[in-house]
């Protein structure tokens, strides 16, 4: 018997906190009320899309909604400007310009939007890319909660790199650029006062200079992807999907800092599940793994860059496998829903 997820199909179904958490819920959600609605786009789900017209320019936009605004390592002003450029550069794109338009809730100290709108400016200063256009909204008091920022970028691809999620081939190895767990649980500690926070800070950073050092490797770079909403699971997930290959990967190599350990364990929570905003994931040649890992390692950005799994030369398409500690095999599942809402 095959079970299907809760999808809004007519009035008597309302949308869901998890049909935004990029799980399967926001899977059905596009693929059978919102892709159809847009003359039925399809193909891989990108992290930034071709321009039309333009082979080596790419598009991409994104909101953010976080709550609270601010937290350990960052706020939502330094996430927008990140999340965006991080979205750019898993197409292979140095960022050349962004859009930024706020709602803003009637009632919002304008010392905390002054903190956000500066945040937002430096970091857009630091990634080196100018904020060209924009639009500000105010709702009534209960129409938003505080602040939302959406912003849309365009980039300019490197060169010969240029990654899909569709691309990724039997032997490739999965290089992961550092840590994970570090934003969700962040965040999640800030809002709910858990104490974590103070061990842990956010891992939101822009990682377009990280992707130019992959540049040189060209073609074989095929998949890069930051493992934002739903964790390192949906990236997984999604990358086997689109490219329909089996992927395994090692518990043991999975970097997990302490405080994410510990802080999951107590709320019940898988870190391979828990969002990043600093980190990405990439499917490279076999043969040029190593060389692929020195160049990361020699950006901040990838200090921490190692290899944790590989795609399969057979099996399932679309599994993802984890192989434990103990040596045993389980099931990376896409995640359903929303396990950290509000987080991105």
């Amino acid at each position: 018997m095959t079970l299907h997820c809760p999808m809004p199909h007519d009035e008597g179904e309302v949308a869901l906190l998890g049909h935004g958490a990029g799980g399967r819920l926001t899977s059905e959600l596009l693929d059978r009320l919102i892709l159809p609605a847009l003359d039925g786009a399809s193909g891989p789900m990108e992290d930034a899309a071709l321009l039309p017209g333009y082979r080596e320019l790419v598009i991409s936009t994104d909101s953010f909604v976080v709550s609270p605004l601010f937290f350990p390592g960052g706020d939502i002003g330094s996430l927008a400007v990140h999340g965006t450029v991080n979205d750019l550069a898993m197409r292979g794109a140095w960022p050349v310009a962004l859009s930024v338009a706020l709602i803003i809730e009637e009632g919002l100290p304008l010392t905390e939007l002054r903190a956000v709108m500066a945040s937002l400016g430096k970091a857009a200063q630091d990634a080196g890319v100018p904020v060209v256009t924009g639009d500000t909204k105010v709702v009534g008091r209960g129409a938003a909660d505080r602040l939302f920022i959406n912003t849309t970028g365009i980039g300019q691809r490197h060169g010969s790199l240029h990654p899909s999620a569709a691309l990724a081939r039997p032997g490739d190895a999965v290089v992961l650029s550092g840590p994970i767990g570090l934003h969700g649980t962040t965040v999640l500690s800030t809002r709910e006062r858990l104490g974590f926070e103070g061990d842990i800070a956010s891992d939101t950073r822009p990682l377009h200079r990280l992707v130019r050092a992959l540049a040189p490797f060209g073609a074989d770079v095929h998949v890069l992807r930051d493992p934002t909403r739903g964790g390192l699971a949906a990236s997984l997930n999604e990358i086997a999907r689109d490219s329909s290959v089996a992927v395994e990967i090692e518990e043991s190599a999975v970097p997990v800092p302490e405080p994410v350990a510990s802080a999951c364990d107590l709320l019940g929570l898988d870190p391979m599940v828990v969002a990043n905003e600093g980190c990405l994931v990439a499917f490279v040649a076999a043969d040029a793994t190593e060389a692929v890992l020195s160049a990361m390692r020699s950006v901040g950005e990838g200090a921490g860059a190692v290899r944790i799994g590989e795609v399969l030369p057979d099996g399932p398409a679309g599994r993802v496998t984890l192989r434990t500690l103990v040596g045993a095999r389980r099931i990376v599942d896409m995640p359903l829903g929303e396990q950290l809402p509000r987080i991105c």
